[in-house]
């Protein structure tokens, strides 16, 4: 039998943030310290607010639940300590800075911007825009402007929480990552202030500042409004979403006398029962759907009257309606009102969109609205998104716009991750944050010709993203506000600049 011997102790350089500089070349991939920059956050207690910003990323893939555990996970983590060297990022330091009120609204805009510039992350025609909005529980504040009292579906029961407006950009090639977010502010009167509606016209105008595109904008029911759809497609963007109950919808029929037209008034439901039993036909497993033609909605249009004044009219205008089985939905999470309800008949639903003449295109492009809310719950469960425990409005400002640059960088190291795999083979986003981003690894020092070395120990599990190391890993460990061949002496403004 084997003796155990008591334990020595000594000093251990250990890590847990292995993945880190990987995730130091994909920031200054993007420019994103320069942006920092320019957006006016310069320092905070003679610390630059790119290592503040980047030690807060850090700490939400690690999910580090307050700033305090982020200050101590730099101060304990050998990795760090070398990467942020000769800074010391204290607690008060990160508290002061991201309670102050910065432009992180600029900042978002320049992010987007510099992402159309890069071929990976560039908008396309045909690219998909997510619209939806969730709730975040907060009930640690009474006093923050955009807390109210709002009812949870999923929990049947009013929540202390707000209402986060998103939009989410899902590439053809498989990419995806945030663009804009909102907070919807609950007035105290109906119909004051900026609804959801208004919001999200307010994020498709900032992303049309820098794409041009024509893409496609999915949503769920909640957004079906015909104004709404009257400034998408003014605005160049195609649209789909589901019917509701009472969507107003039309055939159009020629009368066998007469050869008139003639415009009859159908229901969501009706159309899907006409065509329920071809549905069932087609296969009892899988999405299934079927395009149904000459189907019109009224929407209005501005015309001039007699008497020279700007009025609205109603003009018949022809959209595609597609019924579908088996979409993948949560259909336990319907609102209250019947009107709110979607349309359905034994498990089929309604689609609708402007483009009648691809609604093939638009049921693959509805199809792709569920990874919005596959990132609610991974922004939730992988990086701490409802815990920003802070009082002040600043600081929850701060933790979206640095939590969707963090989902950026992880997502784009998912897509060079998985490009060469099957959806079988390939790995999901938590298997990635866990068994690199957020592991495990050892630091040893040397000097080589009077040159320091840093070499970094893995588990064996690690090697399975070596793609990742090969691609991404930085040639050295400084933190700079943008990167130069020489990194100690750098003078040469990059291109976004």
């Amino acid at each position: 039998m084997s003796a155990l011997q008591k334990p020595r102790f000594k000093q251990l350089n250990h890590g847990e943030c292995a993945g880190a500089p990987i995730l130091k070349s994909l920031w200054e991939r993007f420019d994103l310290s320069l942006l920092l920059t320019q957006s006016g956050m310069m320092k905070r207690s003679g610390t630059p607010s790119w290592l503040i910003c980047f030690l807060y990323v850090i700490g939400l893939v690690s999910n580090c639940s307050s700033v305090v555990q982020m200050a101590r996970l730099a101060e304990q983590d050998a990795l760090l300590k070398v990467m942020f060297q000769p800074w010391k990022l204290a607690q008060y330091t990160m508290s002061r800075f991201l309670s102050n009120s910065f432009a992180w609204t600029t900042f978002g805009k320049k992010r987007v911007a510099r992402l159309q510039q890069d071929k990976v992350t560039r908008l396309q025609d045909g690219d998909v825009i997510n619209l939806d909005d969730t709730h975040l529980a907060h009930p640690y504040a009474k006093q923050l402007p955009f807390l109210s009292w709002l009812y949870d579906s999923s929990k049947k029961t009013y929540v202390w929480a707000m209402n986060v407006v998103v939009v989410q950009a899902v590439l053809q090639g498989g990419l995806e990552y945030p663009l804009f977010y909102r907070v919807w502010h609950k007035s105290e009167q109906k119909n004051e202030g900026l609804s959801k509606i208004d919001l999200a016209k307010q994020m498709l105008l900032m992303l049309r500042e820098s794409a041009t595109c024509r893409l496609w904008v999915a949503m769920d029911r909640w957004y079906l409004c015909k104004g709404f759809f009257a400034f998408l497609e003014k605005h160049q963007f195609d649209w789909v979403t589901k019917a509701k109950r009472n969507t107003a919808l039309f055939r159009k029929v020629i009368e066998p006398c007469t050869g008139r037209e003639r415009y009859v008034p159908v229901t969501p439901i009706m159309l899907i029962r006409e065509v329920y039993g071809q549905l069932v036909a087609e296969g009892t497993s899988g999405l299934v759907s079927l395009a149904i033609p000459d189907i019109y909605m009224k929407q209005p249009h501005p015309v001039t009257n007699r008497r020279g004044k700007q009025v609205n009219k109603q003009r018949y205008v022809q959209i595609a309606a597609v019924a579908a089985m088996r979409l993948k939905e949560d259909d336990s999470e319907l609102l209250e009102t019947e009107e709110e309800a979607p349309a359905t008949y034994k498990g089929a639903y309604l689609l609708i969109s402007n483009r009648f003449d691809a609604p093939e295109e638009a049921l693959r492009t509805y199809v792709k609205r569920w990874r919005i809310e596959v990132f609610f719950r991974t922004a939730k469960q992988e990086l701490a998104l409802e815990k920003c425990h802070s009082e002040t409005e600043a600081h929850h400002h701060a933790h979206f716009e640095l939590l969707f640059t963090a989902e950026t960088l992880l997502s784009v190291a998912l897509y060079e991750l998985n490009k060469e795999k099957t959806s079988d083979e390939g790995y999901t986003h938590g298997e990635m944050v866990r068994g690199l981003f957020h592991t495990r690894c050892q630091v040893r020092m040397s000097h080589h010709k009077g040159q320091q070395r840093i070499y970094i120990d893995c588990d064996t599990h690690v090697q399975q993203f070596a793609r990742l190391i090969d691609l991404f890993w930085p040639e050295h460990y400084r933190m700079v506000l943008w990167v130069a061949h020489h990194p100690i002496n750098y003078q040469t403004l990059p291109r976004s600049a």
